[in-house]
């Protein structure tokens, strides 16, 4: 009798964690094979799954052990205490729901929902060989591109393999207490969109964010148009009697934990590495009729942009100005007085010569209309200008084609 009455107890906090049933958990019995860089963090989230799945078989005792073993490494990780002293509560029949005396209370709903999303990611279906749509193309001096996937919330890293985006690793990730989306100072939601992330800061910082912490460059471009309004977004870890955060508790920033953002350093010292923040990302399988269609899409953008090239170089001022938005704006100059300015410039038809390399191409996403980011290395000759620069566009589809609606340094 003892032991149903037990029984019953850990059934019911595994299911205040996540609906599904033990033969649900079983069958992603096995760990992960993840990236060496990954390891350590993906061996302390598959003994907190293991824990649970110790739970839902009735094996308190395992399940005890597992959770020892993780604490020993990791002492501060809350979710594995709360539900270490879930169970030792359900051993003395004190138990009655996840995080007692107090299920109610904010921090136990974020840790629930933490317990969540890390079992959600450990069923999930195998996605080394997916790849995440809005990478389009990687320009051959970008080594690695991140993904946050903000319904999951998880980074992904993808690595540059010559030209081919390889699967590297993932981490758990927290935003924003009030999700994504950011549009004003202080509404505590994490910005999504294509963003660079910026050297780490060197000043002395709270403790809240944890070893390190490493700007990213909103608002952009895009953001800047729509009015969004805010600054301080970055990518940190946490405060040092934390292992990790609910999946939503940071002000807007992306936080990590931070032996996880310590195994992401040698990429983030780098600088300039971006990272595609976005909810409802769909991933694609290599050769799928799916991804046809996506390589169809992304050539059409090329093709845009290298007769954007030729017809700038023409200097047929009037068929290369069909090439931007009436919306378009370089953040000074609007379409009106940037074709003024062209025309101007153009008159005499001056030779020039123009070449574009190291193109790197982004969807946007979570936009209303199909948009890319565009970034390239452009060189400018004529008998008079002899320049480089890094450029970049912001590229729309409207009327059935690509049109530039930014353009700017990089």
């Amino acid at each position: 009798m003892l032991r149903l009455k037990i029984y019953t107890l850990v059934t019911l906090l595994l299911v205040t964690i996540v609906p599904w049933t033990a033969t649900a958990l079983n069958r992603a019995d096995g760990a992960k094979v993840l990236q060496e860089g990954a390891k350590a963090a993906s061996t302390t989230e598959d003994l907190m799954v293991k824990s649970l799945m110790a739970i839902s078989a009735g094996d308190i005792q395992k399940a005890l052990d597992t959770l020892d073993q993780i604490l020993v490494n990791t002492p501060n990780f809350k979710l594995a205490q709360m539900v270490k002293g879930d169970l030792l509560m359900a051993r003395g029949l004190q138990f009655q729901n996840f995080g007692t005396p107090n299920p109610a209370s904010e921090d136990v709903a974020g840790y629930r929902d933490e317990a969540r999303k890390r079992i959600e990611r450990y069923l999930a279906q195998d996605t080394h060989s997916y790849i995440p749509e809005p990478v389009w193309q990687l320009d051959e001096n970008q080594p690695y591109v991140f993904v946050v996937d903000a319904d999951k919330s998880r980074l992904f890293v993808y690595r540059n393999d010559n030209g081919s985006l390889q699967y590297n690793a993932d981490f758990y990730v927290t935003i924003g207490k009030n999700g994504g989306e950011k549009k004003y100072a202080g509404d505590k939601r994490t910005p999504l969109g294509v963003y660079y992330t910026a050297p780490r800061l060197t000043q002395k910082l709270a403790d809240m964010y944890g070893d390190a912490a490493y700007p990213l460059s909103y608002p952009n471009e895009w953001d800047k148009r729509q009015g969004k309004t805010g600054s301080g977004i970055w990518l940190h870890g946490t405060a040092h009697d934390t292992y990790s955060r609910p999946p939503q508790s940071s002000d807007g920033c992306v936080v990590l934990g931070n032996q996880d953002l310590k195994t992401l350093t040698p990429i983030l010292q780098q600088g300039n590495v971006p990272v595609i923040i976005a909810k409802d990302i769909e991933w694609l399988k290599p050769n799928s009729s799916v991804s046809s269609s996506n390589a169809q899409d992304k050539q059409a953008l090329l093709d845009a942009i290298e007769n954007w090239r030729k017809d700038w170089q023409s200097q047929e001022t009037e068929i290369y100005l069909e090439h931007y938005s009436n919306n378009f704006s370089n953040g000074s100059l609007d379409y009106n007085h940037w074709a003024e300015e062209k025309k101007r410039i153009q008159a005499s038809k001056p030779r020039v010569d123009i070449k574009l390399s190291n193109l790197s191409v982004l969807r946007y996403p979570n936009s209303p209309a199909p948009m890319a980011v565009v970034t390239f290395d452009q060189t400018f000759r004529s008998s008079v200008l002899d320049s480089q620069m890094r450029k970049r566009q912001y590229w729309i589809f409207e009327n059935d084609r690509w049109k530039i609606i930014y353009e700017g340094a990089a």
